[in-house]
């Protein structure tokens, strides 16, 4: 169910306008414009508190490309973090980030921790709150007297090595890492605390100076990251954040690696769901995203047993009826009647920041909403699935700013959809290759297929 279009703030629909136009997933908004996320609501919402009880919980989403699983995504993190969550989004990727190296992918956790008020990255932002509130606890329980810093700071000290016992056990440079920033802000050493907190995060080139003063070594390891997710999440469980929402975005890509990078991969998942299981990560919610050839295929989850009998959801009946409970949840894409409620959606979010609001309705009304969209999907070889960022872009930077910039522009006379191959994807690209070229405007005479759009392609 979309916010309405009242209660939208200029910001937000600023920010979600400007994704759009450039032909990328809004960061936060999606509530604005979400089609067929309503299906899911109930059932993740109460993943969402079972997390924030100190739960945890594990989806993995599927679905082709442009069936919405980054919308999906983004729309499930904006939901967490209204419940108080942090969020992160890692993309895998065989370069960047190879899932079957942790410490890079809880380095990447970190530099894209996100709250409902810090941007990433919100990891010191996160620690500096955990400190005050452990001083707060301190205080409250009149353990110390009200002026004395020296007792504050070895209460505070003494108070943070119980609330990280566990963590210690495993990881004892979390809690010295800790403790080493602490000291330094005390001190006023702003480049220690900085590096300290870099290496919190997993980085690395920290510079020796600062991790001899706080007492650890060396970089982060595939196992210490283990250990530093589990601290986190008791560092954000103790200021407020009660939960982490993971999303591992584009898994699929593990599909292209060498063989043994692969294998080593999907073991690293299983390790991370088992250790799900096993409770070592209260308030972690993971999500991965992939496409039906990795949860099916014999490069990907089916490659190992253990990891495909963890994930193996039945979808041989019809998608009408799939579970919003189970483990995989499928993403039946777009059809026409779904596109184009999608960009009604849109037409409202952008007619509350528009300067002539009346004149978009008039002239991009619900009927050239619709041929739009199926203009696009034509040139797009019939594809609907794979239509929804270009028509958004084309309705955002071809249509709207225009009849709102241009008092005489009417798109039903004065626009020709074209299709450049700069501006699609390669995937798009693959799908428009069938489409013919043909002159024509969108609404001129009816919806037009394939035939009626012009494309520009080598």
């Amino acid at each position: 169910m979309t916010t309405p279009a009242r209660d939208i703030s200029a910001a937000r629909r600023r920010d979600v306008i400007d994704a759009l136009r450039r032909g990328t997933v809004p960061r936060s908004g999606l509530d604005l414009f979400a089609v067929g996320m309503e299906r899911f609501a109930a059932a993740l919402d109460d993943d969402l508190a079972t997390v924030a009880r100190g739960g945890s919980a594990f989806r993995a989403v599927r679905g082709e490309y442009g069936s919405g699983k980054t919308f999906f995504a983004r729309w499930l993190a904006e939901r967490a973090k209204r419940t108080g969550l942090a969020v992160s989004e890692v993309q895998i990727s065989e370069t960047e980030t190879p899932l079957h190296r942790l410490e890079t992918v809880y380095r990447r956790l970190a530099e894209r921790l996100t709250t409902a008020t810090h941007p990433p990255s919100a990891l010191r932002a996160v620690v500096d709150s955990w400190f005050y509130t452990l001083e707060e606890d301190i205080l409250d329980a009149g353990e110390v007297a009200d002026g004395d810093e020296a007792a504050l700071a070895a209460a505070v000290e003494e108070l943070m090595e119980r609330r990280l016992a566990e963590v210690a056990r495993t990881t004892p440079a979390f809690s010295a890492a800790l403790r080493g920033y602490r000291r330094a802000v005390a001190d006023g050493d702003g480049a220690t605390a900085e590096a300290l907190i870099a290496w919190l995060g997993g980085q690395r080139s920290v510079a020796a100076s600062a991790r001899r003063a706080a007492g650890v070594r060396g970089d982060l390891d595939h196992f210490g990251a283990l250990g530093f997710l589990q601290g986190l999440l008791t560092v954000g469980r103790d200021c407020g954040h009660p939960g982490l929402l993971l999303v591992l975005d584009e898994v699929e890509t593990l599909q292209r690696m060498r063989g043994d990078v692969r294998e080593k991969s999907l073991n690293a998942l299983r390790q991370l769901l088992d250790e799900i299981d096993a409770g070592r990560f209260p308030g972690l919610f993971l999500v991965i995203t992939g496409t039906p050839a990795f949860y099916d295929g014999q490069q990907g989850v089916q490659r190992l047993a253990p990891l495909a009998q963890r994930l193996a959801t039945d979808f041989t009946t019809d998608p009408r009826f799939d579970s919003p409970r189970a483990v995989q949840l499928r993403l039946p894409g777009f059809d026409l009647p779904g596109l184009g409620r999608l960009g009604r959606n849109v037409r409202a979010v952008y007619q509350g920041a528009a300067r002539h609001p009346e004149r978009v309705a008039a002239r991009v009304d619900d009927a050239y909403v619709d041929e739009l969209a199926a203009a696009v999907t034509g040139g797009l070889g019939g594809r609907v699935g794979v239509a929804p960022r270009v028509y958004l872009r084309k309705l955002v930077a071809d249509v709207l700013d225009r009849v709102d910039e241009f008092e005489d522009f009417d798109p039903r006379r004065h626009y020709s959809l074209t299709l450049g191959s700069a501006e699609l994807s390669e995937v798009e690209r693959n799908a428009a290759g069938g489409a013919m070229s043909a002159a024509g405007s969108v609404g001129s005479a009816g919806p037009p297929g394939a035939d009626g759009v012009e494309l520009d392609l080598p």
